[in-house]
């Protein structure tokens, strides 16, 4: 039930796509293969500044404003705004921006809309950070399929905090793009 669900979610948000233009934020739980759309973010942004696509890597800022005023905002000079994804074990902690404690009861949480940047992997600056590993499901595991990536995994995210990373390994915490439900 949940798979047909999502099929029909998807067929809107392209429909969607195809009546009015590009969106302003991409439901990236949307796109079959999440790497080949983060690619194609990447290739634009090489393409445009004269930058071997190999040299770059993502920043990921974490919008405070709610998706529907993210809609509103023009598009970004470079990368995506990107939403639906989940956070496992963790929340997102709007007043101190950064990864929090889960409430009580609470085993997912939603995840603000992320700018997801390309940029030239040396001159990415530090934050204290836990490197939140994104899965298209809760199964943390997946073959690698011919292109060498695992049928799971889609990236590691840059996501602040102010706790070590070993904190949120301990929690099992990690983004998904999909529920189980």
């Amino acid at each position: 039930g949940g798979y047909y669900v999502d099929m029909l979610a998807r067929l809107a948000f392209f429909q969607l796509w195809v009546d009015n233009g590009m969106p302003i934020t991409f439901w990236l739980s949307g796109f079959f293969f999440t790497q080949g759309f983060l690619t194609g973010a990447s290739q634009n942004y090489a393409r445009a500044n004269t930058i071997p696509i190999d040299t770059l890597g993502y920043t990921f800022k974490f919008m405070p404003q709610p998706k529907a005023d993210v809609d509103k905002m023009a598009k970004p000079d470079s990368g995506v705004y990107t939403y639906g994804l989940y956070l496992e074990g963790a929340r997102w902690d709007y007043d101190a921006a950064q990864l929090g404690e889960s409430n009580p009861k609470e085993l997912f949480t939603q995840c603000p809309v992320i700018w997801m940047r390309p940029w030239v992997k040396k001159d990415i600056p530090f934050i204290s950070h836990y490197n939140c590993p994104l899965y298209k499901t809760s199964d943390r595991r997946g073959i690698l399929s011919t292109t060498g990536h695992s049928t799971n995994f889609v990236m590691p995210i840059t996501t602040p905090s102010d706790q070590p990373p070993e904190h949120w390994i301990k929690r099992g915490v990690a983004m998904l793009t999909q529920l189980d439900t």
